[in-house]
C-alpha cells in the first residue's frame, strides 16, 4: 500500500502557481526529478533518453510533450518540435533513431485546417529527420482547457556503438563543442508570441541533428557526453552535467556563438542568451585531441556550420560551472529559479 501520509519530498507550498509556470529547465524542475521523481520511480536516469539491451540489440527510449504558444512562428512549429525534439533526445545517446508514438490532446473548436496542417508537417518532419510515426492516439478536452493542441511524442532509437555517452562519462580534460548559435528559437517564440518586431525576422533553430551526431560517432570521435540545448539553455544544461559528473566546466564567452540580432534582442528583453531554449542544438563533450575533428564533420552539416569549441573541463571545483567573460572576468552560472521564457516548446 502506498504511504500517501509521507511528507513532500518538494514543498510546493513555498512556490505558489510556479510549477504551472514555468514547464522545466529551471532550479524547480531540477529539483522535481532528483529528488521527487527518480526516487519515486526508481529510475536515477539524468539522460535525454534512456537505454536498455533487448536481446542482442541496444535501444534508446524517450518520451516528450509539447504544449507551444503560438503553433507556428518563424522557422518551425508545434510539429517540428514534436519531431525533432523527440529524435534529439535520442540522438544524445547516440541512437539512430526509427520510431515514433505520437498522442493529440484537441481542444473542443479547433479548427481541422488547423489539425491537418499540424499532421502534414509532422509528416514532413518525421520523413527530414529520417523516423517512422507508427502509433498514435486522440483525446479531446472541454473548450478553454487545452489551448489549441497539446502533442506527446515517445521515441526508440537503436544504438550502434559500444560508446557510454552520459554525463557520468564527462571527465578532466575534455573540451565543450557547441553545434551552432545559440539563443534563436526563445527569441523567435518570444518575439511572435508578444508581437515584438525587430529589424530582421529571428526564426527558431528547430533542426533535427541526429545526423551530425552518428557521423561524429562513425568518425571515430570519442564522444563522452552529448546534451541537447533546449529548455534552460546552455547554462541549465552544463549545470546539470557538471554537478552529475563531479567536474568543473569552464566556459570563454567570446568563443560562445550568439548571433548578433539574437544578442540585440536579448539585451532589449533583459535576457541572458546562455539561458534562451534552443531546438537544434547540442553540446558534445569529447577528447581534446579529437577537437579539430569533430569540428570539421559538424561544420560539414549546414545545421552545424556555426559549431563552435567554447570551453572545457578543468580540475577545480566539483559541480561548478564558471565563464570566462568578454571583458576578462570570471563568474559562476548558477540554475536559474525558473525558467526566462515559459512554454516555448
Amino acid at each position: 500500500m502506498i504511504d500517501f501520509s509521507a511528507t513532500c519530498p518538494i514543498p510546493i507550498s513555498q512556490y505558489p502557481h510556479v510549477l504551472l509556470a514555468h514547464g522545466g529547465g529551471g532550479k524547480l524542475m531540477h529539483n522535481l526529478i532528483q529528488k521527487m521523481f527518480s526516487p519515486a520511480f526508481g529510475n536515477t536516469n539524468s539522460h535525454d533518453s534512456a537505454t536498455f539491451h533487448l536481446g542482442n540489440a541496444q535501444l534508446a527510449f524517450t518520451t516528450d510533450s509539447y504544449v507551444v504558444q503560438p503553433l507556428f512562428f518563424p522557422g518551425g512549429s508545434i510539429a517540428e518540435l514534436a519531431v525533432y525534439g523527440t529524435v534529439n533526445d535520442l540522438a544524445m545517446s547516440g541512437a539512430r533513431p526509427l520510431f515514433l508514438s505520437v498522442g493529440f490532446i484537441l481542444e473542443e473548436g479547433l479548427p481541422m485546417e488547423t489539425l491537418w496542417q499540424v499532421v502534414q508537417t509532422m509528416q514532413q518532419a518525421a520523413e527530414k529527420a529520417g523516423v517512422q510515426i507508427v502509433t498514435g492516439d486522440t483525446k479531446v478536452v472541454d473548450r478553454g482547457k487545452g489551448d489549441g493542441i497539446f502533442i506527446n511524442t515517445a521515441g526508440v532509437g537503436l544504438i550502434e556503438h559500444s560508446l557510454n555517452i552520459h554525463p557520468t562519462s564527462v571527465r578532466t580534460g575534455d573540451v565543450l563543442v557547441v553545434s551552432g548559435d545559440i539563443g534563436r528559437h526563445g527569441i523567435a517564440i518570444m518575439a511572435t508570441r508578444e508581437g515584438l518586431a525587430f529589424e530582421t525576422t529571428i526564426e527558431s533553430d528547430s533542426a533535427p541533428v541526429a545526423e551530425p551526431v552518428l557521423n561524429l560517432i562513425q568518425a571515430g570521435i570519442e564522444v563522452h557526453c552529448l546534451r541537447d540545448l533546449t529548455r534552460g539553455g546552455l547554462a541549465s544544461t552544463l549545470i546539470e552535467i557538471a554537478e552529475a559528473s563531479q567536474t568543473q566546466i569552464h566556459l570563454d564567452e567570446n568563443a560562445v556563438p550568439v548571433r548578433e540580432d539574437v544578442q540585440g534582442a536579448c539585451e532589449i528583453l533583459g535576457l541572458d542568451p546562455l539561458y534562451v531554449a534552443n531546438e537544434g542544438r547540442f553540446a558534445a563533450f569529447i577528447q581534446e585531441s579529437d577537437a579539430e575533428k569533430a569540428l570539421a564533420v559538424l561544420h560539414a552539416h549546414p545545421v552545424c556550420e556555426n559549431a563552435a569549441l567554447i570551453g572545457r573541463v578543468i580540475e577545480n571545483t566539483p559541480g561548478r560551472v564558471t565563464l570566462k567573460s568578454k571583458i576578462g572576468a570570471t563568474r559562476i552560472i548558477d540554475m536559474l529559479s525558473g525558467e526566462q521564457l515559459p512554454r516555448i516548446c
